[in-house]
């Protein structure tokens, strides 16, 4: 990472003038309101899947579609809505994004049979840019100062939301109904919604060019090949016929779809930031901490509501399980807003590491040690610690190493790796307790060992990402840390310019606000 020199005429980033014309607490609260909320709609519905079953009367294959439509939609929509958001605005397409997770939230809330249902969690799971859209506008918006910590509250929601989501599900289920999973949902966006357009400053077009169909469409239906098998493999088998079939085409659409990003200037994701030295290795801890995150919410709450007959479970109800991951939720609010003032002193590195060390322990903990309520709620704290400074770590150091013009593109493919990996954790670890179940259909203790093993053999791959991070520039060196001025047309000082694309949009942002 080298330095640039200020040059006669350089347009230069001023937080003087972006702070004269936003209120950074009033922005930062409606993008986290409505962060928070997509996080929630991850977990709200898992709880409710037995009261699902028997309001539908449907099996557990087709039950298993709620959290399948939601996965693939989100895991599409997510790096297109990223591109899009860097070509047209983020404000605008953020808005947009809204909208349809509204929209979802309606037809979930209304839904009186289980395909009328799938289609509205499929419509809320094409909400899945909210945060990658909300990193870009916080870079945009807020005081260079300031972005660490945001971020990092940012970051924390996506822990955070899910904790609120598995605590809440119980005592709306048991109070309300199931239907009103999705109307305090719906209720919350519109809020967000309206202060965002009230608040957020409009952002500027970037280079417009034309959407990249073929990608969109290749990139599509190799993530959909991908994901199908992955949260199905345990009731079709692994070595079944369709799974090895569909991993296949799944490969195959992936070439496909690098060969035709090669090929074009309007290639949807920009593979020479994807495979660039300073970014693979943040994705490839985006993808270790995706599985470790989901791991939590599936093991705990399962092993606490295990009757005490099976000698490991805790006998809780779910509004009892769910205050167990309270400890995580907490931990995560306080340390990921701390994981951005260390990023800021020490670079992104030192964080993400802890944070992967402190997650591997607490999995290793549950994995050998958990005879003890108490047991369960140290771990859950440790969890919470570990996830809350390296989710905030990760999104910073996309923040450090890519240009501000590539911000939501970059943190739309690491938030897709992030459920890629929670993808293959849910199908790993549903696939694990499935085989090691008792003749009463109970998950064995032995499972729930290789399980929080498995989540920890998942955090040390993050923790390899974080070791193979190139060292952070000096304190200072950071575009999100100091005024240094923009890159000239075509050049970045992170990475190439991507097939001659026009200056970064945030430039002509900062002029025009001068």
């Amino acid at each position: 990472m080298h330095q640039e020199l200020a040059q006669p005429g350089a347009l230069t980033f001023t937080p003087a003038a972006t702070a004269q014309r936003t209120r950074p607490a009033l922005v930062l609260t409606v993008l986290a309101l409505a962060g928070m909320v997509f996080a929630m709609l991850q977990s709200l519905v898992s709880p409710a899947l037995p009261v699902l079953a028997t309001e539908f009367n449907a099996p557990q294959n087709d039950l298993s579609w709620i959290v399948t439509a939601y996965l693939l939609a989100a895991s599409v929509a997510t790096p297109i809505a990223g591109r899009l958001g860097d070509m047209y605005g983020r404000r605008r397409v953020l808005l947009i994004t809204l909208a349809i997770l509204a929209a979802g939230a309606l037809v979930a809330a209304l839904a009186d049979n289980l395909p009328l249902l799938i289609a509205g969690r499929a419509l809320q799971g094409a909400g899945g840019a909210v945060l990658p859209l909300a990193f870009s506008i916080v870079r945009d918006e807020l005081p260079p100062q300031k972005v660490g910590l945001a971020v990092g509250l940012l970051s924390a929601l996506l822990g955070v939301g899910g904790g609120i989501g598995s605590v809440a599900a119980g005592p709306i289920i048991d109070h309300l109904s199931w239907n009103w999973l999705f109307w305090i949902p719906l209720i919350l966006i519109g809020l967000a919604a309206l202060g965002i357009a009230l608040l957020v400053p409009a952002s500027p077009a970037g280079t417009r060019g034309r959407v990249d169909f073929l990608g969109a469409t290749l990139l599509s239906a190799a993530l959909v090949c991908l994901l199908l098998p992955l949260t199905n493999a345990d009731n079709w088998g692994w070595s079944s016929p369709l799974v090895i079939s569909l991993f296949s085409a799944a490969t195959v659409f992936l070439l496909l779809w690098g060969l035709a990003a090669r090929r074009t200037t309007n290639a949807l994701v920009d593979l020479n930031m994807v495979t660039h030295r300073s970014v693979w290795p943040i994705n490839l801890a985006a993808l270790g901490f995706g599985f470790a995150t989901f791991g939590p919410f599936l093991l705990v709450p399962q092993l606490l509501q295990a009757p005490t007959e099976t000698g490991y479970g805790f006998g809780k109800s779910v509004t009892e399980a769910g205050a167990y991951l309270l400890p995580a939720t907490i931990a995560m609010i306080i340390f990921a807003p701390l994981s951005g003032a260390l990023d800021r002193r020490f670079g992104s590195r030192l964080p993400l590491l802890t944070g992967s060390i402190l997650t591997a322990s607490s999995f290793t903990l549950l994995a050998t040690a958990r005879q003890s309520p108490w047991h369960v709620m140290a771990a859950m704290t440790l969890t919470g610690i570990g996830l809350g400074l390296s989710s905030a770590a990760l999104t910073n150091a996309i923040l450090s190493h890519v240009p501000r013009s590539k911000t939501a593109a970059a943190t739309s493919i690491n938030t897709l790796l992030r459920t890629i990996g929670g993808s293959i954790s849910t199908a790993v670890l549903a696939t694990i307790l499935t085989i090691g179940a008792t003749h009463d259909g109970l998950p064995g203790d032995a499972s729930f060992t290789y399980g929080f093993t498995i989540c920890a053999a998942a955090v040390v791959l993050a923790a390899i990402g974080a070791i193979l991070l190139p060292r952070h520039r000096p304190p200072g060196n950071t575009d999100h840390n100091d005024q240094r001025p923009c890159p000239p047309p075509g050049h970045s000082a992170e990475l190439p310019a991507h097939n001659g694309a026009a200056p970064p949009a945030a430039a002509q942002h900062h002029k025009e606000r001068a």
